[in-house]
């Protein structure tokens, strides 16, 4: 009750001309009796206390890592937003020796699809009448372009280049992540954004594969464009939402997978397409540098996450390098 009464109504600002439920506001009234005042925060001692809190689950387990860190990263904005309004004379986190308990992150290869089990899902999809149809080219540009769902969402067809014959071009520009209603400032249950990570006006230009320039162009044959010229659209209208995506990807497991893979982590949710693309690349031999850039993210991020897939390259690697150094010996050159 304190958290549907603190979540929706309290700490969302779009229903502060609303009154709440009367179990709802009886709630608030007690926390706003109870609550300790701001300054009361301003100890080390209770800085610990809530951090420690902030790691555990309503049931008292151990939270995710990354929920950890996500939960003190907000609540440290909180307390410079009371320092910047003077209810504090400093953020009492910065003198608490605290470590955040470190999240796992390394890509489950196990969750990898392969070139031939993508394909078989993505055939799936297809097959699930009209709703599937409209979302295979969809899961395409995730699987063949490592596109974020986000990204998909607000693909146009201006931002296309697909060409009869040979690769193409999506110059990626924005994204359309799906929240709750309730926080966005026009109450749609989506947010129009700039590429993550990125600037707002940064472009990111994918080459694509023939078949999915294949993928694409019967698909704006057969469904055309909104009249924002966006590619995807739900078969009643509207984005499609994850809820919407999610069971034909459910289901199109089930067609295409045994049932031991249904029951594992083999692309268990549509995002791991996007790591099966990059894993691919990797191991075809796509630099770093350029995977990042076409994936959108940091090389860093990209050695760090994929990294058994790096390590399963150092055979091949090295032997390219024997052999650079046998032309040598030969008094050649080495071989391009």
């Amino acid at each position: 009750m304190l958290r549907r009464a603190l979540y929706q109504w309290a700490f969302n600002a779009g229903r502060h001309t609303a009154e709440p439920p009367d179990s709802e506001a009886r709630a608030l009234a007690w926390v706003e009796k109870y609550a300790p005042a701001i300054v009361d925060l301003d100890s080390a001692k209770v800085m610990r206390t809530v951090l420690d809190e902030l790691a555990k689950k309503k049931d008292g387990k151990p939270a995710a890592p990354n929920t950890i860190r996500r939960r003190r990263a907000v609540f440290s904005n909180c307390l410079r937003l009371a320092v910047e309004n003077e209810l504090l004379p400093s953020n009492p986190l910065q003198r608490v020796h605290w470590e955040v308990p470190k999240a796992v992150g390394e890509l489950d290869e196990q969750s990898v699809a392969t070139p031939g089990q993508a394909s078989a899902l993505l055939k799936a999809v297809r097959e699930q009448g009209p709703r599937g149809e409209r979302l295979a080219a969809f899961f395409g540009c995730m699987y063949y372009g490592a596109m974020r769902p986000e990204e998909v969402s607000v693909l146009s067809l201006d931002q296309c280049t697909l060409p009869e014959t040979g690769w193409g071009r999506l110059n990626l520009s924005g994204a359309r992540p799906q929240v709750g209603s309730g926080w966005t400032d026009d109450g749609k249950p989506y947010e129009e954004r700039g590429l993550k990570h990125r600037a707002r006006r940064t472009v990111r230009p994918v080459p694509i594969p023939p078949v999915l320039v294949q993928m694409l162009r019967e698909h704006i044959e057969q469904f055309g464009t909104g009249d924002d010229g966006r590619l995807f659209a739900a078969v009643r209208g509207g984005p499609i939402r994850s809820q919407e995506y999610g069971a034909v990807w459910k289901e199109a497991r089930r067609r295409a997978l045994t049932p031991a893979q249904v029951a594992s982590s083999l692309a268990d949710v549509p995002y791991a397409l996007r790591h099966a693309c990059v894993s691919f690349w990797l191991r075809s031999g796509v630099s770093l540098a350029e995977t990042a850039r076409r994936a959108g993210q940091s090389i860093a991020v990209l050695q760090r996450y994929y990294a058994k897939v790096l390590d399963g390259e150092e055979d091949r690697m090295n032997e390219l390098i024997d052999q650079g150094f046998a032309d040598q010996a030969k008094g050649g050159q080495p071989a391009p």
